[in-house]
Protein backbone atom coordinates (compact mmCIF):
# COMPACT_ATOMS: atom_id res chain seq x y z
CA UNK A 1 0.00 0.00 0.00
CA UNK A 2 1.26 3.47 -0.58
CA UNK A 3 1.35 4.98 2.76
CA UNK A 4 3.66 2.38 3.65
CA UNK A 5 6.20 2.77 0.71
CA UNK A 6 8.43 4.80 2.51
CA UNK A 7 8.87 2.34 5.62
CA UNK A 8 9.45 -0.84 3.60
CA UNK A 9 11.95 1.12 1.15
CA UNK A 10 13.84 1.74 4.46
CA UNK A 11 13.59 -1.60 5.75
CA UNK A 12 14.72 -3.12 2.73
CA UNK A 13 17.78 -0.95 2.46
CA UNK A 14 18.89 -1.76 5.83
CA UNK A 15 17.93 -5.52 5.38
CA UNK A 16 20.41 -5.47 2.45
CA UNK A 17 22.98 -3.87 4.01
CA UNK A 18 23.04 -5.58 6.89
CA UNK A 19 23.04 -9.20 4.72
CA UNK A 20 25.28 -7.96 2.58
CA UNK A 21 23.25 -7.64 -0.26
CA UNK A 22 23.65 -4.91 -2.76
CA UNK A 23 19.85 -3.63 -2.62
CA UNK A 24 19.92 -2.46 -6.38
CA UNK A 25 20.58 -5.68 -7.56
CA UNK A 26 17.65 -7.71 -6.26
CA UNK A 27 13.58 -7.30 -6.17
CA UNK A 28 11.26 -8.34 -3.77
CA UNK A 29 7.31 -8.06 -4.66
CA UNK A 30 5.14 -6.87 -2.07
CA UNK A 31 1.37 -7.32 -1.90
CA UNK A 32 -1.17 -6.32 0.68
CA UNK A 33 -4.27 -8.66 0.88
CA UNK A 34 -7.51 -8.72 3.06
CA UNK A 35 -8.16 -11.71 5.15
CA UNK A 36 -10.28 -14.02 2.88
CA UNK A 37 -7.32 -13.75 0.18
CA UNK A 38 -4.88 -14.58 2.32
CA UNK A 39 -6.53 -17.72 3.89
CA UNK A 40 -7.19 -18.44 0.16
CA UNK A 41 -3.51 -18.57 -0.51
CA UNK A 42 -2.70 -20.01 2.56
CA UNK A 43 -4.85 -23.01 1.91
CA UNK A 44 -3.72 -22.80 -1.86
CA UNK A 45 0.28 -23.52 -0.99
CA UNK A 46 0.75 -24.46 2.24
CA UNK A 47 -2.88 -26.50 3.13
CA UNK A 48 -3.70 -24.36 5.97
CA UNK A 49 -7.22 -23.24 5.35
CA UNK A 50 -6.81 -20.57 8.46
CA UNK A 51 -5.86 -16.96 8.43
CA UNK A 52 -2.30 -15.43 8.56
CA UNK A 53 -0.13 -12.24 8.77
CA UNK A 54 2.64 -12.86 6.46
CA UNK A 55 3.47 -15.16 3.63
CA UNK A 56 6.48 -15.34 1.76
CA UNK A 57 7.14 -17.26 -1.73
CA UNK A 58 10.67 -17.62 -2.52
CA UNK A 59 11.66 -17.60 -6.19
CA UNK A 60 15.28 -18.90 -5.59
CA UNK A 61 16.93 -21.58 -3.73
CA UNK A 62 19.12 -19.69 -1.43
CA UNK A 63 21.19 -20.67 1.32
CA UNK A 64 21.17 -18.46 4.57
CA UNK A 65 23.64 -16.07 4.57
CA UNK A 66 24.56 -16.70 0.65
CA UNK A 67 24.71 -13.35 -0.94
CA UNK A 68 22.39 -13.12 -3.98
CA UNK A 69 23.96 -11.58 -7.22
CA UNK A 70 23.50 -11.25 -10.69
CA UNK A 71 26.55 -13.65 -11.23
CA UNK A 72 24.69 -16.70 -9.48
CA UNK A 73 21.56 -16.26 -10.89
CA UNK A 74 21.82 -14.92 -14.20
CA UNK A 75 18.70 -16.72 -15.14
CA UNK A 76 16.52 -15.02 -13.07
CA UNK A 77 17.00 -11.59 -13.63
CA UNK A 78 14.14 -10.03 -14.70
CA UNK A 79 15.26 -8.02 -17.91
CA UNK A 80 12.22 -4.79 -16.90
CA UNK A 81 14.46 -4.38 -14.07
CA UNK A 82 17.45 -5.95 -14.35
CA UNK A 83 17.54 -6.81 -11.04
CA UNK A 84 17.66 -10.42 -9.36
CA UNK A 85 14.07 -11.45 -8.19
CA UNK A 86 13.86 -13.12 -4.89
CA UNK A 87 10.23 -13.83 -4.21
CA UNK A 88 6.98 -12.47 -3.57
CA UNK A 89 5.53 -11.17 0.17
CA UNK A 90 1.93 -11.19 0.91
CA UNK A 91 0.57 -9.09 4.20
CA UNK A 92 -3.04 -9.10 5.60
CA UNK A 93 -2.95 -5.50 6.94
CA UNK A 94 -6.03 -6.63 9.18
CA UNK A 95 -4.35 -8.69 10.74
CA UNK A 96 -1.05 -6.75 11.31
CA UNK A 97 -3.35 -4.06 12.62
CA UNK A 98 -5.11 -6.36 15.11
CA UNK A 99 -1.20 -7.77 16.02
CA UNK A 100 0.12 -4.41 16.26
CA UNK A 101 -2.67 -3.34 18.97
CA UNK A 102 -2.45 -7.01 21.26
CA UNK A 103 1.47 -6.30 21.09
CA UNK A 104 1.22 -2.66 22.36
CA UNK A 105 2.94 -0.71 19.49
CA UNK A 106 2.48 0.75 16.55
CA UNK A 107 1.25 -0.77 12.90
CA UNK A 108 4.20 1.08 11.45
CA UNK A 109 6.56 -1.63 13.49
CA UNK A 110 4.07 -4.86 13.14
CA UNK A 111 4.30 -4.03 8.91
CA UNK A 112 8.20 -3.88 9.39
CA UNK A 113 8.55 -7.02 11.20
CA UNK A 114 6.61 -8.98 8.74
CA UNK A 115 8.31 -7.73 6.30
CA UNK A 116 11.59 -8.46 7.68
CA UNK A 117 10.88 -11.64 8.46
CA UNK A 118 9.51 -12.79 5.31
CA UNK A 119 12.37 -11.00 3.72
CA UNK A 120 14.67 -13.67 5.74
CA UNK A 121 12.99 -16.09 3.94
CA UNK A 122 13.20 -15.10 1.03
CA UNK A 123 17.17 -15.07 1.24
CA UNK A 124 17.24 -19.04 3.11
CA UNK A 125 16.13 -18.48 6.78
CA UNK A 126 14.23 -20.48 8.75
CA UNK A 127 12.91 -20.88 12.17
CA UNK A 128 12.58 -25.10 12.44
CA UNK A 129 14.23 -25.19 14.99
CA UNK A 130 15.49 -23.65 18.12
CA UNK A 131 18.76 -22.29 16.94
CA UNK A 132 17.49 -20.78 13.68
CA UNK A 133 14.48 -19.28 15.19
CA UNK A 134 17.05 -17.26 17.84
CA UNK A 135 19.38 -16.06 14.96
CA UNK A 136 16.39 -15.28 12.68
CA UNK A 137 14.77 -13.32 15.55
CA UNK A 138 18.52 -11.53 16.32
CA UNK A 139 18.75 -10.73 12.77
CA UNK A 140 15.07 -9.28 12.44
CA UNK A 141 15.83 -6.91 15.77
CA UNK A 142 18.79 -5.63 14.47
CA UNK A 143 18.04 -4.90 10.99
CA UNK A 144 14.68 -2.72 12.56
CA UNK A 145 16.56 -1.02 14.80
CA UNK A 146 19.18 -0.15 12.25
CA UNK A 147 15.97 1.24 10.61
CA UNK A 148 14.96 2.82 13.03
CA UNK A 149 11.95 0.77 13.69
CA UNK A 150 10.91 0.61 17.52
CA UNK A 151 8.81 -0.83 19.80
Amino acid sequence: MKQHEKLISSVFNCACEILGIDADSVNIGLTFVDTCEITALNMAHRNKGKVTDVLSFPLLEITAGQIPSRDDFLLDINPATGRVELGDIIICEQVAREQAESYGHSLNREIAFLYVHAMLHLVGYTHEDELNEKKMNELTEKILQTAGVTR
